[in-house]
């Protein structure tokens, strides 16, 4: 049972922590260092080709591809099969906002609106509430998984995670003793950063980590407008390469009528009614001259996903807004549910209740197409000061690094939407919750990797089809 965190808002602060230490019961710190498949697991391909059948079709195989370049990537895209693993295993029912899908590659630096860089969850589409530990455990898996790919030793990947782990414990146990205010407040900024790089004799993580901050400041709207557009005889439009970027019109030429028009611009009409009046004001300001459909991610592959170029005074005043599909969350099946009657909106609520800053055009709409289907989208900018961390090229030391700061952010998420009293008294002073989490990461490492062989044996016997690009 999850239970929310209005639950325990009306006790004391004694109270709460005993609730916390009250969740042991019904699951010990100790139990969450194993994990052993269900006898009624169901089969991981057979999971992957459910949540691809609401899909476009011609764009699955792509998906299976990347999920078959490794392990890792083969993880970033099984959030699915992950959320049926742990739906049934005892929980604390200790309740956040969870990300959902809260691996390596879903933290990085972004820009915040007063034009700061600060560092932060990045994807919400499985975000929903549900025990803490979910979020923590996808976390910890990944970082055994990426130290495999690496070549690190078991040790070296139990030192990263079990550092992440602590991060997540200690910095939660800070803000048990916060006011709720200062938890809202808190966020991970740049200097930051740099004041943990500093307690490490790590020069090279440092110097890495500067260039990494300087590198995110240039990956701007407008070095994502020059690299994805042309000047063509009818303006500036988006540059075509099928199939990862294919342009609307090109679409409508393989089709036999407009409806895919028609529908996205009813999505940028719905979704303008769900931001602020000034925000809308600031839209009104720019016109939409194309529309491409993308390829995003490894998981998300499949979904529709749309690039939507917005012109303001010129050429020189550009706007990439995406338009993405969303659907039901991974996690819905094994929680109480989302009250939300529209996917996108719970992106949007979820991403600004557990994110410190949001994009200011972040919203969502409701389109039903004309083929009768209604689809659910959220729409934010396409690339705002993004730095995107690279575990391949990690040593131990940097991963472990990585490992804390990624921890420590996922506190901060969680304190804002949870009970950081409740949570932190359940996870104690000790490191006895650290050490299970290694324990279950590497355990987990090992299931994904019969999984990955799993998808690899289907595609190798035609049950499946993957294409590489």
């Amino acid at each position: 049972m999850v239970v929310p965190v209005a639950f325990t808002a009306s006790l004391s602060p004694a109270e709460r922590a005993a609730y916390g230490r009250e969740a042991r019961k019904r699951a010990s710190r100790s139990c969450h260092g194993w994990f052993e498949p269900d006898q009624q697991r169901p089969d991981p391909v057979e999971v992957i080709e459910r949540q691809s059948a609401s899909r476009l079709p011609e764009l699955v195989p792509i998906r299976y591809g990347r999920m078959l370049e490794s392990p890792f990537r083969f993880y970033r895209g099984a959030a699915s099969i992950m959320a049926a693993d742990l739906g049934p295993v005892p929980g604390t029912g200790l309740s956040v906002q969870l990300c959902g899908d809260a691996h390596l590659l879903n933290f990085r630096l972004l820009a915040s609106p007063e034009r700061h860089l600060v560092f932060d969850i990045n994807d919400f589409d499985e975000t929903m509430a549900g025990p803490f530990e979910w979020d923590v455990k996808r976390l910890a898996a990944s970082i055994a998984i990426a130290g495999r790919a690496n070549g690190f030793s078991a040790r070296k990947q139990n030192e990263a995670v079990r550092a992440c782990v602590r991060a997540y414990r200690r910095r939660m146990r800070r803000f048990a003793g916060m006011s709720t205010l200062d938890i809202w407040y808190a966020q991970d900024d740049a200097d930051r950063m740099r004041e943990l790089l500093a307690s490490s004799m790590d020069k090279r993580a440092r110097r890495r980590t500067a260039d990494a901050t300087a590198k995110a400041r240039t990956r701007t709207h407008l070095q994502a407008f020059e690299k994805l557009t042309r000047v063509t005889a009818e303006g500036r439009r988006i540059t075509p390469d099928p199939p990862l970027l294919t342009p609307l019109s090109s679409l409508l030429a393989e089709s036999s009528g407009g409806d895919e028009e028609k529908e996205l611009r009813t999505v940028l009409d719905g979704y303008a009614r769900t931001l602020s009046s000034e925000r809308r004001h600031l839209l009104r300001h720019y016109r939409l001259v194309d529309m491409a459909r993308k390829v995003v991610g490894v998981g998300s592959v499949g979904t529709r996903c749309w690039i939507l170029l917005m012109l303001g005074r010129d050429d020189g005043d550009p706007l990439l807004l995406q338009a993405k599909e969303a659907q039901e969350s991974v996690l819905a099946p094994h929680t109480n549910g989302s009250h939300y009657d529209n996917q996108g909106r719970r992106v949007v609520a979820g991403q600004r209740l557990i994110q410190t800053t949001s994009d200011i055009f972040l919203g969502w709409t409701h389109v039903t197409g004309l083929d009768g289907v209604g689809r659910d989208f959220y729409v934010r900018q396409l690339r705002d000061w993004k730095g995107i961390a690279r575990p391949e090229t990690m040593d131990p030391g940097l991963l472990r690094l990585f490992g804390q700061l990624c921890g420590a952010c996922l506190a901060r998420a969680h304190a804002r939407s949870g009970d950081p009293v409740a949570v932190a008294a359940y996870l104690g002073g000790s490191d006895r919750f650290d050490r299970a989490l290694a324990g279950f990461a590497q355990a987990y490492a090992d299931q994904n990797e019969r999984d990955f062989e799993a998808l690899g044996a289907a595609v190798r016997s035609g049950r499946v089809t993957a294409e590489s690009l």
